[in-house]
């Protein structure tokens, strides 16, 4: 099942990196922010899932939880995922 979502333009733009991929521009978002919008999407998607993102990012170290709580402030989920940062550091 496909779903779309809308993003303001910083939230769409911030944290995404542009790679080539068989010579055609891609834009993929880095671990951080993929797990601040988990949390923004934790409804639809489910809490467990988004907190099995937190702990698998901090797991393989792919972000900190300082990059992680920026991403979180600009999707407006800091408040949300302040506890869990918290227990996690």
């Amino acid at each position: 099942m496909v779903r779309f979502v809308r993003y303001s333009a910083v939230s769409l733009t911030a944290g995404s990196e542009s790679h080539q991929i068989e010579g055609v521009p891609v834009r993929v978002t880095i671990p951080a922010k993929t797990v601040a919008d988990c949390f923004k999407y934790r409804n639809k998607i489910g809490l467990d899932v988004a907190l099995e993102a937190l702990r698998e990012c901090r797991r393989l170290r792919r972000a900190t939880p300082n990059q992680i709580a920026q991403f979180a402030k600009v999707n407006r989920v800091f408040n949300v995922m302040r506890p869990y940062l918290e227990a996690l550091a």
